[in-house]
């Protein structure tokens, strides 16, 4: 049997993720797959640079952590296909975490209304959740 924890100490871990990252965290999703890890630098053309809300998450609850409020850019950087996204805190330079971008119900970590950005386009970021294992 592995290793299991409570709910709120699952809670209390995926909390933790939004309050080291900071309130004024930067998202950019970019075109390739993700680097090796967030120590690697960043790979891939910048498609779009979103400063997110001030409380970006919602509260854990379930052992679950979900986008709060609307992700969105009214005018893509570049045109490219997106394939990954990294989280930086305010100095857009410190990379906090990465992962894959597919489209709407494609299974992604991140999911887009569109993965063909146009630069100028406007996209939507529609799924967004942490997920904390251990249960």
């Amino acid at each position: 049997m592995g290793v299991q924890l409570s709910i709120a100490v699952r809670n209390a871990r995926l909390d933790a993720i939004e309050a080291t990252i900071g309130t004024s965290a930067i998202l950019k999703i970019r075109s390739g797959a993700p680097p090796a890890d967030c120590a690697t630098a960043d790979s891939g053309t910048v498609l779009s640079t979103l400063n997110l809300p001030s409380d970006y998450m919602a509260a854990a609850s379930g052992g679950s952590k979900a986008k709060s409020g609307t992700w969105e850019d009214t005018s893509a950087d570049a045109t490219g296909t997106a394939g990954h996204y990294r989280l930086y805190a305010a100095d857009g330079t410190t990379c906090h975490e990465q992962g894959t971008v597919t489209i709407t119900g494609g299974g992604g970590d991140m999911e887009v209304d569109n993965t063909s950005f146009a630069a100028g386009q406007s996209f939507t970021v529609t799924s967004f959740t942490h997920t904390d294992g251990n249960a």
